[in-house]
């Protein structure tokens, strides 16, 4: 099998379970960050941690803006059916640049890594996510070029792949959809602090002088019942549904 066709054979095992392979990578932070306090290496920081917070906010709120002002059957968490694209993005945040929802889900995961404060383990962090995201995304490409030939090509020539170039932008073609976003990523804000509080766990097991951080715990709890109304709202209601989107 050729490079190219191996690539592309790769990128599409890896975007179908592209929602559970970096837990792995999680699971192995977590190690680190628990033989870390253990060991007494880091130094408790209440600021840095509500730091590398922000970082994961930061990349939900990216997913957030992208998702908001797409079309149906564009820029979703879709992974059994495979690759969806109805329509081709090109205006708003993807005039900017080609995978936002990959670049947000870069500070999401992000933040977590930072928790470790181990430098060599957030540079391996950023390799592993460049090489594992790199072929996801070559196989998008390749689905998107044969898809819409032309007009992907005059697109992806003037937008860079994953670092936004800033200048050119064009508003988005479709209005905002609050009630996408919550039928979406409604399980994006309750990722991030269960990761969080599993983090801050893990700190007071490992060392019993560090204390709880309650806003991760009210956070927790109340994004967990946020997250139960949308997914009866979903399931057994129209109130989330919205024509084209």
């Amino acid at each position: 099998m050729a490079l190219q066709e191996e690539l592309e054979k790769e990128g599409l095992w890896l975007f179908k379970f592209r929602s559970f392979l970096p837990v792995g990578v999680l699971l192995l932070a977590m190690s680190v960050h628990f033989l870390n306090r253990r060991s007494a290496v880091q130094e408790e920081s209440v600021y840095y941690e509500f730091l590398c917070l922000g970082v994961s906010f930061l990349g939900l709120i990216i997913r957030i803006y992208t998702v908001g002002h797409t079309p149906k059957n564009t820029s979703g968490r879709n992974t059994a059916e495979g690759q969806v694209a109805d329509t081709l993005n090109t205006t708003g945040i993807y005039s900017l640049v080609r995978h936002p929802l990959y670049l947000g889900n870069f500070f999401m995961w992000l933040g977590p890594a930072m928790l470790v404060r181990n430098t060599w383990f957030i540079v391996a962090f950023i390799l592993f996510y460049w090489l594992y995201y790199e072929r996801i995304m070559y196989a998008e490409e390749q689905y998107l070029r044969r898809k819409f030939g032309v007009q992907y090509i005059e697109w992806a020539k003037q937008t860079p792949p994953f670092l936004p170039r800033f200048s050119g932008f064009q508003c988005s073609s479709m209005n905002f959809s609050w009630k996408k976003v919550l039928k979406k990523e409604k399980n994006g804000l309750l990722a991030v602090f269960v990761i969080f509080l599993l983090f801050n766990i893990i700190g007071e097991v490992a060392e019993p002088t560090v204390e709880y951080n309650f806003f991760l715990i009210y956070g927790t709890v109340l994004s967990l019942v946020l997250y139960s109304v949308l997914k009866y709202l979903k399931k057994y209601t129209q109130v989330l549904e919205e024509t084209g989107r």
